[in-house]
Formats: C-alpha cells, structure tokens, sequence
C-alpha cells in the first residue's frame, strides 16, 4: 500500500524530531510541542513504527506556513540557481578555471566535472593572448560596464555579458580584463588595450610610428 500524504508529512516530522533529540536541540523540540513525555515516547520509535504510518490518513500536526520565512527561501533559491545558470553558460562558453575559481570558488574537481556534464573539454597551459582586433570590440563595453559597478569588481554575470554582447570567448576576456584591471589598480597612466590601442589613441600611435619609422 502506497503512503498517503499525511503519512509522509507525518513521518518528515518525526524524522526531523529524532534528528533534534539525538544532537541535543531542546529548543526545535519545544517549538513543535514535544514535551518530557513526547520526546521519550518519540526516543523508543523504531524505523518499522515508522513504516507503518502507511495506513494512517490523519496527522497530529499543526502546520502553518512564516510567510515571510518562506518569501525568503524562494529568493535564496532564486539567487541560487540564477548563479548555477550562470556558471554552467560560463563553462559552456569555455570559462577558463581561474575565472571560475576566481568568481564562484570552484576548486579543480568541481571545475572538471561542471566541464564534463557540459562536454567540454577543459583546456590546459596559458592561452595564447588575444589578438588587437579582440582588444579594440572588448576595451569599450568592458569600460562602459565597469563604470557602472565601480567601485565593485564585475561578476559572473557581467562576463557572461561581456561575452554575449562582444562574441569574445570568457577565457579571452579574462586574459585581457586581468591585464587591464591590474594597470587601473597600479596607479599608472593608462591608455587601453595593449597598452596605446584604444580606438582613441589609434591616431597619435600611428604618428609615433610614422616617426619611428
């Protein structure tokens, strides 16, 4: 015979209630009544006892929903699996681990195994650095948002912005952000990508090396 509803709620509860009785929490106990008595009585179940709740169609229980607790467990999850998605898209696109670790916390197992559920293959050794024409499309809109978290650093969610609004792979845009996020924190004068290529600067560069020339 399947259990019914109320014995499944029944049997969540007193599992929870042992669970309190044997690490000592009076207090969760007292919250749901059990007394000197109850919690004795509760003490001599065994796990067939609890089996054979099956049958029983009623509960002796008071169930009342903390709305606002409730509210903000649903936020939390929301939060939660908000930032799942996130990192999976990342990992998709190629994230490389220290992005990952950087940003999520993931160590080297967790970094694998989120690789392998996505079927990438993760890549090893330092990536070659990306090409001007990447740091030109990237250095605006990585500024323009920057501006507008400053002074907090980018999260996971701005990357993965970063990447769809540019095309730019993750690991490409982290190797580049890195490099520029260090120039902003040394206090030296800086000109962009590359150090002299923002779109800006293109002109006074190509003079200089007219000169040079």
């Amino acid at each position: 015979m399947s259990r019914t509803k109320e014995a499944e709620l029944t049997v969540a509860v007193l599992i929870y209630a042992t669970r309190c009785l044997a690490e000592g929490d009076h207090p969760a106990l007292r919250s749901l009544n059990f007394g000197t008595r109850e919690a004795e009585a509760l003490r001599g179940l065994a796990l067939a006892d609890l089996e054979r709740l099956a049958t029983v169609h009623g509960h002796c229980l008071e169930v009342q929903l903390d709305r606002e607790s409730y509210w903000r467990i649903i936020q939390h999850l929301g939060r939660e699996r908000t930032l799942e998605d996130i990192q999976h898209a990342l990992i998709r696109a190629d994230a490389p681990f220290e992005m990952m670790r950087a940003l999520f916390g993931l160590d080297a197992r967790a970094y694998t195994g989120q690789c392998n559920l996505a079927g990438v293959r993760p890549t090893v050794g330092r990536p070659a650095a990306p090409d001007e024409a990447v740091s030109h499309r990237l250095w605006p809109v990585w500024r323009a948002r920057l501006a507008a978290r400053h002074p907090e650093l980018l999260s996971g969610a701005d990357y993965l912005a970063l990447h769809e609004e540019t095309g730019i792979s993750p690991r490409a845009i982290w190797h580049l952000v890195q490099g520029w996020s260090e120039e902003e924190g040394s206090g030296e004068p800086h000109a962009g990508p590359d150090t002299v290529s923002t779109p800006g600067n293109l002109p006074k560069v190509m003079a200089v090396r007219a000169e040079a020339g």
